[in-house]
């Protein structure tokens, strides 16, 4: 965003992002508990200025995040209820996340170990090499942008992240961790309101997004 602000601070209709992605995601009636990975430095902050002074529901505790992504999420599932039978995965900042989303890639996660939101890509994609030259245009038909939520078993999961760091492994999302152990993993179509508010423009669409609800 180029500020000094981490994004999922940023307001957006006047709340943060994150403010909006935990209200949405507490008002689920099928997850039972919220656990937020964030840098150790700002867990007093989203504890009292974001939890709290909101009255966000369900958080069952607020972990200090890893040096990457993927370490912040295994940790974050380390302090999940052991009893849980379903973990899901979601970015702070795609806010827009709907309760019929969470429902069906919890039914698919349940039906097959392991599922994810996307949509279809509708652009053509193109391979680019050396010198930023065209090398070929890729068969879009088969291709699907991912996004989260991202749902899991939890003995799957917590095997394939497990493994990962055995491995010192780096996916670029949790499903490449289920993945490379041979695990399935289910394609759940989602919207393309489903967005992750990383650049400046992106806030304008939001609020976008945000206007068009409330009609």
């Amino acid at each position: 965003m180029g500020g000094s602000t981490p994004k999922q601070f940023l307001a957006l209709a006047g709340l943060p992002i994150l403010v909006h992605t935990l209200k949405a995601l507490a008002a689920s009636e099928l997850i039972t508990d919220i656990v937020l990975a964030v840098p150790d430095a700002e867990r007093e902050y989203v504890r009292h200025e974001i939890v709290a002074k909101h009255g966000i529901q369900k958080v069952r505790a607020v972990v200090a995040g890893g040096e990457e992504r993927q370490d912040s999420v295994r940790l974050a599932l380390e302090a999940a209820d052991p009893a849980s039978r379903l973990v899901l995965v979601h970015d702070a900042v795609r806010p827009f996340i709907s309760l019929d989303m969470i429902k069906r890639v919890l039914d698919a996660a349940s039906a097959h170990g392991a599922a994810i939101i996307g949509i279809p890509v509708r652009d053509t994609l193109k391979q680019v090499g050396q010198e930023r030259m065209i090398e070929r245009t890729m068969d879009r038909a088969s291709l699907w942008q991912a996004q989260t939520p991202q749902a899991f078993r939890r003995e799957i999961f917590a095997e394939a992240h497990r493994r990962a760091l055995a491995d010192r492994f780096r996916g670029t999302d949790d499903a490449q961790l289920v993945e490379r152990m041979g695990g399935r993993v289910a394609m759940v179509e989602g919207t393309s309101e489903n967005i992750k508010l990383t650049r400046p423009e992106d806030l304008a669409i939001g609020e976008a997004i945000l206007a068009g609800r409330r009609l």
